[in-house]
């Protein structure tokens, strides 16, 4: 089978070990209208226009390996829309946040949100691989392109070191594993040294934008610091390449547990059928679903944007019809810095003189006893029935 990026004469006599070396696909990444049209994509004005302005909000940059993924002829391909730049970034709605999430007011000391109270969020580099157009961290990420540096650390240590509270460090940003081995190595450890931190998360769409990255020198750095979990971000299956599959799985080798967290984006993944196939491929490649998002609130996100109800109803599509493994939580980060709100099918009806109405997926009605109060209800046994011994239970 020929090789996706076989389809483009930009890159069709690029030799194999370059390609798949993750330092020339950073070198080498889209980043202009020129390089989108040498690549062979025929743009629409809308992305004409959206490129050309890109400065404006959020700036362009596609590595090699995500945009042989791109129908270059369609600019409806859902691959394509979550990379490519479109005017519609610059409508702006009365809806729209700068800060949706509300990191800003939760940021103690620079570079850390804490938000709940036994985690908190490192915001590590203001870079990525490539830029999703939907992102939450428009305000910063893909601007000064700023990595933390020593001193940074060492206020952001010195904060959770004070709080022993403090058991589990997202680490995000941008994408920490666009960083290089060294620096990444020294972030993870400066974590790690701090006694009451029990866990480490590293927030990365790497796998799927540059799973070149995930090299045995990067596995060796994250298996110094376990328990490291890894919450990645896959938004469509055509995103599971037989080269993100072999990342995924060289990571769940190296002992490191992998979730997928889904943005849920109108036109490119908002239908049951594209939801549910998306979590069945990422299990195959040993990655557990674990939140179905709904789109922020961030400027220029409009066009991405479904009513709650369309999350909703892809959950009860899901729930029921296939594995639990299988459905994520779909959850509302509340805007203004609520946290994460857990929405789902409503199967709970009614609770009724001690008896609770629930609805099973196939829209049944069942009824479950409440437990009953020590005392209020006497139950008497004769003698006879009581059971001399237990039988074992066996499971057959």
């Amino acid at each position: 089978m020929l090789h996706p990026r076989m389809r483009y004469a930009l890159w069709k006599d690029v030799p194999d070990d370059d390609w798949n070396n993750w330092k020339w696909q950073m070198k080498n990444r889209v980043c202009t209208l020129e390089a989108l049209a040498a690549a062979g994509l025929r743009l629409a004005p809308a992305e004409v226009q959206g490129i050309r302005r890109e400065e404006e909000r959020l700036r362009m940059a596609v590595t090699p390996h995500f945009l042989s993924l791109v129908d270059p002829e369609n600019p409806d391909c859902p691959i394509r829309r979550q990379v490519v730049p479109r005017i519609e970034e610059h409508f702006v709605c009365p809806r729209d946040m700068d800060d949706p999430c509300g990191e800003v007011k939760d940021s103690p000391v620079p570079g850390l949100v804490h938000r709940y109270p036994d985690r908190v969020l490192v915001l590590a580099t203001e870079a990525c691989a490539s830029y999703c157009r939907y992102c939450t961290r428009k305000r910063i990420v893909g601007k000064r392109l700023h990595t933390i540096d020593r001193d940074e650390l060492a206020r952001i240590c010195d904060y959770i070191s004070a709080n022993r509270k403090i058991r589990d460090v997202l680490v995000s940003g941008g994408d920490p594993l666009a960083l290089c081995d060294e620096k990444l190595d020294m972030i993870l450890g400066a974590l790690r040294s701090i006694r009451h931190v029990e866990m480490l998360r590293i927030g990365s769409r790497v796998p799927v934008f540059l799973p070149q990255r995930v090299t045995p020198a990067l596995l060796s750095v994250l298996r110094r610091h376990h328990p490291v979990y890894l919450s990645l971000h896959f938004s469509h299956p055509r995103e599971i390449t037989p080269e993100t599959a072999r990342a995924c799985e060289a990571l769940a080798d190296a002992g490191i547990p992998l979730g997928s967290q889904t943005v849920l984006l109108k036109g490119i993944n908002d239908s049951a059928a594209v939801i549910k196939r998306l979590m069945h491929d990422l299990l195959r490649v040993r990655v557990r679903p674990y939140y179905l998002y709904q789109c922020d609130l961030a400027v220029g996100t409009d066009q991405f944007r479904t009513p709650i109800s369309t999350g909703i109803n892809i959950i009860e599509k899901l729930r029921g019809h296939t594995s639990g493994y299988a459905v994520p939580t779909f959850v509302v980060d509340a805007p203004g810095g609520g946290g994460k709100i857990p929405i789902g099918p409503g199967y709970f009806i009614a609770l009724v003189e001690g008896r609770a109405v629930l609805r099973n997926y196939e829209g049944k009605i069942f009824e479950y006893p409440e437990p009953v109060e020590p005392g209020s209800i006497r139950v008497k046994l004769r003698k006879a029935e009581l059971p001399e011994k237990a039988e074992p239970l066996l499971v057959r």
